[in-house]
């Protein structure tokens, strides 16, 4: 009824349990009936581990077995790539089967998990009779993954456990999914909903996976950021965020300025940055989540963990924010002017339910719209690069330069005037507001950055221009807006923001956020205040995130006040 493998295999007697409905029991062999049905060959990784690692040929068959898949008998045949299986019937008088119609299959590069299904009597930990294995694989519907199972019923001790050791082997080869995750969860998050969400949606399906999650709950401002720079991550594959755009933000700052930190390279100059060592996965979990939307399609927690499991990785550029020749922050996007404008307002007013104090500080700051006094310069990329190339040229271009050649570089295009908005932004910013994105030019990793630049004009004007971003009517088709593709921009401001805020105060409110002589910056949903000369860089493929590249968003991930 069954083949043994083509190859001889160790069966381990270490076999993990659960106690939910389908059971992660491995069957277990009785003394004394170890088969040595593969050879392995071992080395070892760089963490001191030492794996197992088997050769197949991809499309002979390694294990081909009877099992029960519904009500019906099948024949499956295990390949190095797939599981096939065929149901078994009579054949006709003609002898004549239409075995292509009936032929199902799962890619193993799609099965996530792999768990013995056992009967177990209420109360019952251990043991149970056998009933089969099954197989956790994701399936893409739209820009949704979902998971779904396959149970390959057979009450063989023997043959589920040949099935089970070799299935886990196969799936052991995929080097890119992580095993050890560092997670981050903000439990103060949109609704207070993240830990609930890591709890019920993503934690399962790590388990399910077999990866080690560390949880911390961060307690306050800067505390992912405390704990990146003095945690060992030696052991992690991956650093996971729950949570919205700033907890997303401060992850990533944390995990770039630790890789800065462990080359040693001086935060206090110009400097060309190195890449993260670990890759970042993002649980969305706040009420505008544009950096998830742009990596994931749409805001779906399950979509983002089985991108994680599944080791999907996406090079992403990240921006440098340098003041006084010294490292600010890193980040995907920010916004000078109205969007600083509208998040400082909302700060001031924490005390009222977030969607309540972004409605406000939304109108209060369009009834108080005021011009920004600026001098911005730019260096254009020369049009959108080819990923592949687009970190080769910035290296070039790059390498040996300092502030002050950066600051000297002919090729600066210099604007004064008055603006109500400038945005500077490395990806297209997807959010339900802006179905195309806040910057719909500009991609996840082609070495550029879209500046938009929004010139004084009439609040009517300017509110037209907003309500485009949720059309599919071009928002920059007006004459006030500019809109350029940049490796480099330089910012000086010349307005009193200060002043203009202080009729605001009030002693029932939080004290004014900026202090004399900074101002607001919108820098990923998060408010910082910057002195008024700013430089901005763009750095191609500096930070891996887990995910998928999306050309365009299909569908509206979700309500959110993006501006």
């Amino acid at each position: 009824m069954f083949e043994s493998p083509r190859k001889s295999t160790n069966v381990l007697h270490a076999w993990s349990e659960s106690k939910v409905e389908l059971h992660d029991t491995q069957p277990v062999s009785p003394p004394g009936t170890e088969k040595c049905v593969k050879v392995k060959k071992k080395r070892k990784q760089q963490r001191g581990e030492i794996r197992s690692e088997t050769k197949y040929i991809a499309d002979e068959p390694i294990v081909r077995g009877i099992f029960q898949i519904g009500k019906k008998s099948h024949d499956v045949v295990l390949t190095a790539t797939r599981v096939t299986w065929t149901p078994i019937e009579p054949e006709t008088p003609t002898a004549e089967r239409d075995v292509m119609k009936q032929e199902e299959y799962v890619e193993l590069q799609d099965v996530f998990a792999v768990k013995v299904k056992r009967r177990r009597s209420a109360g019952q930990q251990t043991g149970g009779t056998l009933l089969g294995i099954t197989l956790f694989h994701c399936k893409k519907k739209g820009l949704k993954l979902k998971n779904h199972t396959i149970h390959l019923n057979n009450l063989s001790v023997d043959h589920c456990e040949i099935w089970f050791k070799t299935l886990k082997e196969i799936l052991n080869g995929f080097r890119q999914r992580p095993k050890s995750l560092k997670v981050f969860v903000n439990p103060t998050s949109h609704k207070k909903e993240a830990y609930k969400i890591y709890l019920d949606e993503v934690a399962p399906l790590f388990k399910l996976a077999d990866i080690q999650a560390d949880v911390t709950i961060t307690e306050r401002k800067g505390h992912a950021l405390s704990v990146l720079k003095d945690c060992s991550l030696d052991d992690c594959d991956g650093v996971v965020c729950v949570g919205g755009d700033g907890s997303v933000a401060e992850v990533a700052h944390g995990l770039l300025l630790r890789a800065q930190m462990d080359a040693g390279r001086d935060t206090d100059s110009i400097f060309t940055p190195v890449q993260a060592a670990l890759p970042l996965g993002i649980i969305p979990a706040g009420s505008t989540d544009v950096v998830a939307c742009s990596v994931y399609g749409k805001r779906h927690a399950v979509t983002a963990a089985l991108h994680i499991i599944m080791g999907h990785r996406q090079p992403v550029d990240v921006c440098s924010f340098s003041s006084m020749g010294r490292l600010v922050r890193f980040g995907f996007s920010a916004m000078f002017g109205f969007g600083g404008r509208t998040l400082a307002l909302a700060e001031r007013h924490r005390w009222m339910p977030p969607s309540q104090r972004r409605e406000f500080a939304l109108i209060k700051t369009l009834a108080n719209l005021k011009p920004e006094d600026c001098e911005l310069s730019f260096i254009t990329s020369g049009g959108t690069e080819d990923p592949r190339l687009a970190k080769e040229h910035f290296l070039r271009d790059e390498r040996n330069r300092d502030e002050d050649s950066i600051c000297e570089d002919g090729s600066w295009q210099t604007r004064q005037g008055l603006y109500l908005n400038i945005s500077v932004m490395a990806i297209p910013c997807l959010c339900s507001m802006a179905p195309r994105g806040l910057a719909p030019n500009t991609r996840l990793n082609n070495g550029s950055m879209a500046l938009i630049t929004v010139g004084d004009t009439s609040r009517s004007e300017f509110i037209k221009h907003l309500k485009r971003y949720s059309s599919t009517n071009n928002q920059f088709s007006f004459s006030f807006i500019e809109t350029h593709t940049v490796r480099a921009v330089r910012l000086r401001s010349q307005g009193s923001w200060a002043e203009d805020i202080s009729e605001e105060r009030d002693s029932k409110t939080t004290p004014i956020i900026s202090s004399e002589g900074t101002y607001p910056w919108n820098i990923d949903g998060d408010l910082l205040e910057v002195p008024s000369e700013i430089l901005i860089r763009v750095h191609p493929h500096l930070l891996a995130l887990f995910g998928g590249d999306l050309e365009e968003a299909e569908e509206a991930p979700v309500k959110c006040s993006c501006i």
